[in-house]
């Protein structure tokens, strides 16, 4: 796989950890009804998103940065375990959408993490995402993961691996 290079319509994309003030700003990416419909996933409200982060934040086994083009939080990524396997997640606010940020905060992330197998979950529909996980080296898998007797929301999920022979580096 090829090296991803910068690219100077996205300025510098960079991590950093993740700071109280940014949560306002990440707040409202999580809002935005365009961002939800794609990613089959429901905005929560101010109280439920900062309870959900101040636990993330507080939790040592999640490594979480925000993602910053320039000097403007464009997001986060982050991996946590869930069901005994680590996974990876990603939010970019659509004024950075379709720019290669989600791209590349991605593959510094798997910079930043050993573990391997890692895993990241989208929504079948969501092709603009699998086309990130696929570009950072992950692959369509058929496992299993996660309870088969879960509520179905609706949302079919396509489950994406990486196993560290195909990883892309920034």
């Amino acid at each position: 796989m090829p090296t991803l290079v910068p690219d100077p319509a996205t300025g510098d994309v960079r991590l950093r950890e993740v700071t109280e003030d940014d949560l306002p700003i990440l707040f409202e990416h999580q809002r935005d009804p365009v961002a939800n419909r794609i990613a089959e996933f429901p905005a929560r409200g101010r109280d439920a998103f900062m309870a959900h982060w101040h636990g993330i934040l507080s939790d040592e086994a999640v490594i979480c940065r925000t993602v910053v083009v320039g000097e403007q939080v464009a997001g986060n990524v982050v991996c946590f375990e869930r069901y005994g396997v680590r996974e990876v997640g990603y939010w970019i606010g659509r004024d950075h959408w379709g720019k290669g940020v989600a791209t590349r905060a991605l593959s510094e992330l798997l910079g930043l993490v050993d573990a391997r197998p890692l895993y990241g979950r989208v929504g079948k529909d969501n092709v603009a995402s699998i086309r990130v996980l696929e570009k950072c080296g992950f692959r369509v898998s058929d496992e299993a993961i996660g309870p088969t007797d879960a509520p179905d929301d609706g949302v079919e999920e396509v489950l994406l691996k990486l196993d560290g022979r195909d990883l892309v580096r920034p």
